[in-house]
């Protein structure tokens, strides 16, 4: 990809976050979130804002001491040495794989709301090619178009805000509390069972570690993560407890938006297709940045010999070809699972990719650690992360739905160790030469 010389400001990056970061992991992924813990989402949902903020605030530090275009899989490589550099790199492309699959068939059901004929493979295909296009215009399309979806995506929800806060005031006769039912302990037995989904929802915060390369002033890089996420988690929150206050959460259907579903019974003209077409935009704008970050780090590993030497080689654009035609293969491979497993796949693959993001996530951390020595309190934070990280990963244990993505991604996980055990050899000899 090509890349700007940094001239990007410290609010540019956050807008860029936010457009990552807004996807239907947080307004269809929600729904899969409600359904497993009830009204217990909004504690979740408040751990995963202070896990997702202290993985940023490690990855930011390490962006300004170590600025490279790897990013997290360099800082891995750093710290722990080949091994680390390609399984994180592996992981990551793994991980935005299924995120661009799950957003894929997120797109087919918002679309299908419109055109309920249309198949979904169809529907796949049409985005799927629509996001390539978005690839090839370079970093700077890529950051443009960020920017101002990120910009739609935070107002759709504002607006949701706005709506509900209104139905509130003048009186519904279905509303109900919320922040009660989570303190009268009408809970879930399981209620951390929505965690991964809580987690999921704020997926595309290590993309601001790729283009943070690029600010002109790189100190400001915490300062455009605290902003980002203190705002989006806030967001977040408020407009699911708003919607939980219209509906009851034992209703919730996974394959339909919570937003949708809070404000259906009211009736007002257009408002699901205003928020359908958001949704779309939101999934169509987080698969070409999952697009984005996986062509970056086939470069970088290719660069750093931890793949095949010919997918970082650039044609006439000055788009690294071979690892576009790698793109373009993982994203059809992507729409005939979909096809092959219809069945809830949405829920069995974005669990799966929200795994091996995690997974991702607790390399960042480890490698802040290794290589910043940090004080007690930043030592504490990555730890305090870590937990909430593993509690994520291991309730995902515990309910059916999501037992399925977790053994999908040990799967994944399995297959980068074997690959490894057959790369140490290489790695012994070049580091003996």
């Amino acid at each position: 990809m090509v890349r700007k010389q940094g001239n990007m400001k410290w609010w540019q990056l956050s807008l860029v976050g936010i457009g990552c970061t807004i996807g239907t992991g947080y307004f269809l992924g929600s729904s899969i979130a409600i359904e497993q813990s009830g009204a217990a989402v909004l504690w979740l949902f408040l751990f995963a804002a202070i896990g997702t903020y202290f993985v940023y605030e490690s990855l930011a530090k390490l962006s300004i001491e170590y600025p490279d275009k790897g990013s997290f899989r360099t800082y891995a490589k750093k710290a722990f040495g080949d091994w680390a550099g390609f399984s994180n790199g592996w992981v990551y492309c793994l991980s935005e794989l299924l995120i661009m699959g799950s957003q894929l068939i997120a797109l087919g059901i918002f679309t299908r709301f419109w055109f309920p004929n249309l198949p979904l493979w169809l529907c796949m295909v049409i985005f799927a090619v629509l996001g390539l296009a978005i690839i090839l215009t370079g970093l700077a399309g890529f950051e443009k178009m960020e920017n101002i979806f990120g910009i739609m995506k935070a107002s759709a929800i504002i607006m949701f805000i706005l709506v509900a806060v209104l139905l509130l005031v003048k009186g519904t006769e279905s509303s109900t509390n919320p922040i009660l039912r989570v303190f009268s302990g009408d809970l879930p037995s399981i209620w951390w069972g929505g965690f991964i989904y809580a987690f999921y929802a704020f997926g595309g915060i290590e993309i601001m570690g790729l283009v943070a390369t690029d600010l002109k002033n790189k100190q400001e890089a915490l300062k455009a993560g605290r902003w980002m996420l203190l705002g989006l988690g806030s967001i977040y929150i408020i407009a699911l407890g708003l919607a939980l206050a219209f509906i009851d959460e034992t209703k919730i259907i996974a394959d339909e938006s919570p937003f949708i579903t809070a404000l259906q019974p009211f009736h007002i003209p257009l408002i699901a297709d205003v928020f359908n077409g958001v949704f779309i935009i939101a999934g169509f704008s987080t698969m070409v940045a999952s697009l984005y970050a996986i062509i970056t780090i086939l470069v970088s590993l290719s660069e750093d010999h931890h793949a095949p030497a010919f997918l970082s080689k650039k044609g006439r654009l000055k788009i690294p070809f071979p690892a576009f035609v790698c793109l373009i293969v993982g994203l059809f491979v992507s729409i005939f699972i979909a096809l092959l497993l219809p069945d809830r796949i949405f829920e069995y693959i974005t669990t799966a990719a929200g795994l091996m993001l995690l997974y991702n996530w607790l390399f960042i951390l480890a490698s802040f650690m290794k290589l910043q020595r940090p004080t007690r309190w930043n030592f504490m934070k990555p730890i305090i992360a870590g937990v909430l990280i593993i509690i994520a990963v291991v309730t995902t244990l515990f309910a059916e739905i999501s037992r399925i993505g977790f053994f999908v991604s040990i799967g994944f996980i399995i297959m980068i160790a074997i690959a490894v055990l057959m790369m140490k050899k290489k790695w012994h000899i070049t580091s003996s030469s």
